[in-house]
């Protein structure tokens, strides 16, 4: 594939979808789970399906009671067969006992799970994500700037970039909800689609240090045809494990796979089509700078002939 000839149409491409991806979260945002805003989660098996206006008509009823049930406040799902997953602001255990009590009027049900978490934990909590994120990329940036080179780097960390951000702009975008298994989801990304970029750079390296005929882009552009098969097989391996577990893993692993999901589409995709172009676009100047392998036998022919003819 003629990918170093057609650069700037991938590039290109890649920016329009980073730029929807960010439109996506400014105008949408998350939904950000109780491990990040504090609160209760109640999940609910009811005796009898329920539809999901009953359940917040009668939530605007007990609110005049519990002001942690107002609309703003909630957030009320129906999952798959007669599950309703509730989340409210924080309360205190007494308040719960009578919030569950009073929801047995409503409809029969048994508890499945319940959680809680303080306000103060989930501050700590996104703190502590955007700093493993942060120190990750400096020492993806150092590790490759000694293996490879800084721009190398640069290309890199702007792929990731390109990766991570379409991957939450999804979960955004599908209403997913934001908790600690999309964080590790997210670090397990930047694992891997940097593992695949790295495998692109060490072949175009290797090229480097052979004395070819081909120029800069030439050598880029054969390196990752190289390597293309490999990583495709790779990311294609991992998705069927990925789709496999995201239709049979049921609702509390729906936001860790579909954010693996399609965050690895988006590095097996960046790997292939905007690293190694995006490396090109900086050091277009080695073009000039190669020199080709002269074939020493054909200049001496040149040479026997040129005596020839004199």
């Amino acid at each position: 594939m003629e990918i170093i000839k057609y650069s700037k149409r991938w590039v290109g491409f890649s920016t329009a979808l980073v730029v929807i991806s960010l439109c996506i979260l400014f105008f949408k945002g998350f939904n950000e789970g109780i491990d990040f805003t504090g609160g209760n989660l109640y999940q609910l098996r009811f005796n009898q399906k329920v539809e999901l206006g009953q359940v917040n008509k009668y939530l605007d009823g007990l609110s005049k009671e519990f002001p942690q049930l107002s609309g703003r406040s909630r957030k009320v799902q129906i999952s798959e067969g007669n599950n309703i997953i509730i989340r409210t602001q924080e309360m205190n255990e007494q308040e719960q006992n009578a919030f569950l009590n009073k929801l047995g009027n409503f409809e029969k049900f048994q508890i499945e799970k319940t959680d809680k978490v303080g306000a103060s934990i989930g501050e700590e909590l996104k703190s502590s994500a955007l700093l493993a994120l942060g120190i990750g990329g400096v020492l993806i940036v150092l590790y490759i700037t000694l293996r490879f080179e800084f721009k190398f780097a640069i290309a890199a960390i702007a792929s990731l970039f390109h990766d991570l951000l379409i991957a939450v702009a999804v979960i955004s975008l599908l209403g997913y909800e934001i908790n600690s298994p999309f964080i590790a989801a997210v670090l397990t990304i930047l694992g891997y689609s940097i593992n695949d970029t790295i495998v692109v750079f060490d072949r175009i390296r290797e090229g480097l240090k052979k004395k070819s005929d081909m120029t800069f882009g030439e050598l880029l552009n054969r390196s990752v045809n190289q390597v293309m098969v490999r990583s495709i097989n790779t990311s294609l391996t991992t998705l069927l494990a990925v789709i496999a577990i995201l239709i049979f893993g049921g609702d509390s692993l729906r936001t860790f796979i579909t954010t693996l999901l399609f965050g690895i589409l988006a590095g097996t995709y960046s790997s292939i089509f905007l690293a190694t172009p995006l490396v090109y676009f900086m050091e277009k100047n080695r073009d000039e700078k190669y020199e080709p392998k002269h074939d020493h036998h054909n200049d001496d022919d040149s040479n026997r002939d040129e005596k020839i003819l004199v």
